[in-house]
């Protein structure tokens, strides 16, 4: 993780754990800079990533101010950190179907930007949370880019995994929303009859050098998932 986004990080853990509410106005850019030890570059990068999170607004000459907390249990569209990172107010519980060796099919090879011949991992969980299951996750990673994943290393957050132990840094998402009907096994990890609505997210992510390292495909169960976006 770049500093930038660690400071951001800190800010909004800050403004979470001590519950501000909107229009709190916020230290100024060269008192950040002063309690964060850092640039007032690194300031300004941390900023426009909490003004992309709809954590803060700025108005000018006037100062940095707390912009309303989305309601918990809510999934933001905006999120770039996975569900973990999402859903920090609940125990996310990921349970592994496996991890997989598999060949590039045609779409994961043009959304990874690679070859039908290349090796990806396949990782197949389904994710729960306050004992409700909310999604089957369906993410291709990169070999080039995620050496290494087992069961094990799937069972927690790897995006922390891949940030920890990889050093890749997380850049943007792209993400496609469409609605379609449960079908074969979506049906069965979901716990939903046959032709069941299901939000289907499909999500690729970036490192901040822009290399497609994961493409992830989510079927989100239509009774135990809620989302949020600000604009």
């Amino acid at each position: 993780m770049l500093k930038y986004q660690e400071v951001a990080q800190q800010i909004e853990t800050k403004i979470q754990t001590e519950n501000l509410p909107q229009g709190t106005k916020l230290p100024s850019v060269s008192e950040l800079v002063t309690e964060y030890q850092v640039s007032k570059n690194t300031i300004l990068q941390t900023l426009k990533v909490l003004e992309s999170r709809s954590v803060i607004y700025q108005v000018q000459g006037s100062g940095i101010f707390v912009r309303r907390r989305k309601r918990k249990g809510y999934i933001t569209l905006l999120e770039n950190q996975g569900f973990s990172g999402d859903l920090t107010y609940f125990d996310v519980v990921s349970k592994v179907i496996n991890v997989t060796i598999v060949k590039a099919t045609e779409e994961v090879a043009n959304n990874l930007h690679c070859t039908l011949d290349d090796d990806v991992y396949l990782v197949k969980r389904v994710q729960s949370i306050r004992g409700q299951i909310l999604c089957v996750e369906e993410s291709y990673y990169k070999m080039s880019v995620v050496t290494f994943l087992n069961e094990s290393i799937a069972e927690d957050s790897i995006f922390h995994y891949l940030e920890k132990a990889l050093n890749i840094h997380i850049g943007f998402s792209d993400k496609y929303l469409s609605v379609h009907k449960t079908k074969g096994e979506i049906s069965r990890y979901l716990e939903l009859p046959e032709d069941s609505p299901v939000l289907l997210v499909e999500e690729i992510y970036y490192t901040n050098t822009g290399d497609p390292f994961d493409f992830a495909k989510n079927y989100y169960h239509y009774e135990h998932s809620q989302f949020f976006l600000q604009g």
